[in-house]
């Protein structure tokens, strides 16, 4: 009798902590990876060719430009180039090429700018100038950017390939506390993943809601919050995970193995419903990997019972 009492009193706690369905991770993969490109930059050149592919950018190495990575977010970094190696079977060379992206080079390049003060508007005109340069994106010349939020990815694809530039805010000192650590982590998890799989954001407007992605946001008015403060800091943590739920993880293998031309096709969310139980089991095997821990938001990992 007392391992039945202990039975149903897991199984309501799992009830009232959530219950993903099939339905659900296919509903949420139409979502994040169902788009269709309607718009582009006022000015670009129309006629290069767009083409979507979360594995375009495996093997690709990253250059970090900027502020020298903090040592939590060189622990991110590496945690998250081993889980790229782990899916997509190549590895992702990292290295610090100081203040320019010019000195990244010109081979398959995502660029990561770093700051911990004010945005770096000048530096980004300048770098996106570079790509623009190198990889003959269309991009209007002499056009100055601006810095809209303390993380942003852009993807830009050109004549000579695609060019990929992250910028990200990291800890501004040595000792960051909890919800500075929390923050920082947040911003810079969820730039790398949609930038490596091209996954688009997803609104969650039910507050009530459980998170099943790091895609997933609940909107939030953050106008009159300053990057630096912990009101912004709280309000943007609690409009979506931490970190990567299973069903990143679970994309991350369904991008990396799926046979089709582009991961915006229909023909990928069938791959995903057709495989989904052996892509279910690579990620039960990655998510039990310890390596990959601190890239984890337990509250849509541990928490959440799928029914398959």
């Amino acid at each position: 009798m007392r391992r039945i009492i202990v039975l149903l009193f897991v199984t309501l706690a799992l009830a009232g902590a959530g219950h993903a369905e099939k339905r659900d991770y296919i509903e949420l993969a139409q979502r994040g990876w169902g788009y269709e490109l309607r718009s582009t930059m006022v000015g670009r050149d129309m006629a290069i060719p767009v083409h979507i592919n979360g594995r375009d950018l495996a093997g690709a190495s990253l250059c970090l430009v900027g502020e020298p990575p903090h040592p939590q977010t060189l622990a991110i970094l590496n945690a998250f180039r081993a889980l790229l190696k782990h899916s997509f079977g190549y590895p992702a060379p990292m290295r610090y090429a100081g203040q320019t992206a010019r000195n990244c080079g010109t081979g398959r390049t995502v660029v990561l700018r770093l700051y911990s003060g004010y945005p770096p508007n000048r530096e980004l005109s300048l770098d996106l100038d570079w790509l623009s340069e190198i990889h003959q994106l269309g991009l209007p010349s002499g056009r100055s950017y601006v810095v809209t939020s303390p993380a942003m990815a852009q993807t830009f694809f050109g004549r000579r390939g695609q060019g990929t530039h992250i910028v990200v805010k990291q800890p501004a000192h040595g000792r960051p506390n909890l919800l500075e650590t929390a923050f920082h982590k947040s911003i810079l998890i969820e730039e790398l993943f949609q930038s490596y799989t091209f996954g688009m954001d997803i609104l969650l407007y039910d507050k009530a809601a459980v998170y099943l992605s790091k895609l997933q946001e609940t909107p939030v008015n953050l106008q009159r919050f300053a990057w630096s403060s912990h009101d912004f800091m709280r309000a943007l943590l609690n409009s979506n995970p931490e970190g990567l739920c299973a069903f990143d993880v679970f994309m991350l293998h369904a991008v990396a193995q799926a046979p089709v031309d582009q991961t915006i096709e229909p023909g990928f969310i069938e791959y995903i419903d057709r495989q989904y139980d052996h892509l279910w089991a690579q990620t039960d095997a990655t998510l039990a990997d310890p390596q990959f821990s601190v890239l984890l938001d337990e509250g849509c990992t541990k928490s959440i019972q799928v029914q398959r």
